[in-house]
């Protein structure tokens, strides 16, 4: 189960250091959820060689190995928030150097980007 902290303070201020331990620990609940998604999406692996389901069983994998690829990114992403914290460059926004918005990452603490470059970035594609 995952319980978040509450960060608190004013809209727009910078991160506290009592911001940063709990978002800290989110970010731990999050690795540690995503890495028992993962041990149950392989324990859970549905093919059973010469299964008369075939077809439902190939759709199975399928959203399996989705599920895995995408519970695979989010934790690389908290992985690599945890390393800009324990390096101290974490808050800062990778394309534009400023401070990623106290709010932004209090809804999604691996943001790489503030809300701007994020905005563009999305755009572009």
């Amino acid at each position: 189960m995952v319980t978040h902290r509450t960060v608190t303070g004013e809209p727009g201020a910078a991160l506290r250091p009592e911001d940063l331990i709990a978002l800290r620990e989110n970010l731990h609940e999050q690795r540690l959820f995503r890495e028992e998604q993962l041990r149950q999406i392989a324990a859970d692996s549905p093919y059973r060689p010469g299964d008369p389901h075939e077809p439902q069983a190939a759709a199975r994998i399928e959203v399996g190995v989705k599920l895995a690829a995408s519970a695979r990114m989010v934790l690389a992403d908290v992985e690599a928030a945890l390393a800009r914290m324990d390096e101290g460059s974490y808050g800062s926004c990778h394309l534009c150097r400023r401070p990623v918005e106290r709010e932004r990452l209090l809804v999604v603490p691996q943001a790489r980007y503030c809300g701007r470059c994020q905005q563009v970035r999305e755009a572009g594609r």
